[in-house]
């Protein structure tokens, strides 16, 4: 069996720097300055998490004691499960997946959909249409507030899912990933798919969406990394506690009296593994998308 080879400095033909600039003394000490910031950065973002992690096993004794100790006397998993069991936590993720799992269908269907019809279609006064989507995204979200929650009161929609689906199947960013992406599709396989007769739905999901994977991975998991971090809209529709969500619960439960200091750091935790799995498994998509965003080949 081959052994995997790991990349090798002297093998570094691309990029900003090749291997003959590292043999310049400025540039190894320019390098090394690099490499140490990022560490610091790094070292910077990892030791809350750490500290939460570690924290939250500890008892109330331990960590109002005037002896301070990083780790904690003992770690029990089965303080974990108590908590879950004592404010039974499984609700609240079984109401998050409902919430995300809906905002990722519509964020792909309705944007892909507008997308289409812009970028691809171009029906007359598209160009207005998209022109007003972009002024919809120049707006900061948190004005229209108001309007919204009473245009929900008076649809009675209060109490529901839906309006926490329509806000990602509405959203000008993923609509703008999605036109930039059918503006590069060829034009041939359309064309070619009009002459035999399909129609623009057809068309769109026959052709487009399988052509579309990857732009449709991208916006699936963010619309599922913002759809669980999500508070304010949740936290104003949702008022009944049996359909409220993870992030509603960590903010209702810290501000009462039903846990104590170590159980709230540990409902933290709680909340905060599932988004640490999901970057985890797709943090190259996630930050690939973020560097190409706002580029245009």
């Amino acid at each position: 069996m081959k052994k995997h080879q790991f990349p090798r400095l002297k093998d570094k033909t691309t990029g900003l720097l090749n291997f003959l600039d590292y043999k310049k003394t400025s540039n190894k000490i320019g390098y090394a300055f690099i490499i140490i910031i990022l560490a610091i950065f790094a070292f910077i973002a990892i030791v809350p998490l750490f500290w939460l992690l570690v924290t939250s096993f500890k008892t109330v004794n331990e960590i109002n004691s005037n002896n301070y100790h990083f780790f904690p006397e003992s770690f029990s998993i089965m303080k974990v499960v108590e908590l879950w069991n004592k404010i039974k936590f499984g609700k609240y993720y079984l109401n998050t997946f409902i919430v995300v799992l809906g905002s990722m269908v519509t964020a792909v269907i309705f944007n892909g959909l507008l997308a289409y019809a812009i970028g691809i279609l171009k029906p007359f006064g598209y160009k207005v249409i998209n022109a007003l989507v972009l002024l919809g995204y120049m707006i900061p979200s948190i004005l229209s507030i108001f309007p919204l929650i009473m245009q929900i009161k008076n649809t009675g929609l209060m109490n529901t899912y839906w309006p926490l689906w329509l806000m990602f199947g509405a959203n000008a960013y993923y609509y703008l990933l999605f036109k930039d992406y059918y503006e590069k599709l060829p034009s041939s396989l359309i064309e070619a798919a009009r002459m035999d007769g399909c129609n623009h739905l057809s068309i769109f999901f026959r052709i487009v969406i399988p052509l579309s994977k990857p732009i449709i991975g991208v916006v699936a998991i963010f619309a599922m990394t913002a759809s669980y971090s999500d508070f304010l809209l949740p936290y104003l529709v949702l008022q009944n506690q049996d359909y409220q969500t993870v992030m509603i619960a960590v903010y209702r439960l810290s501000g009462t009296t039903t846990l104590d200091t170590s159980e709230q750091l540990m409902l933290l935790v709680l909340s905060i593994i599932p988004e640490l799995i999901l970057f985890f498994i797709f943090q190259r998509q996630i930050m690939g998308t973020s560097l190409k965003a706002g580029m245009k080949e």
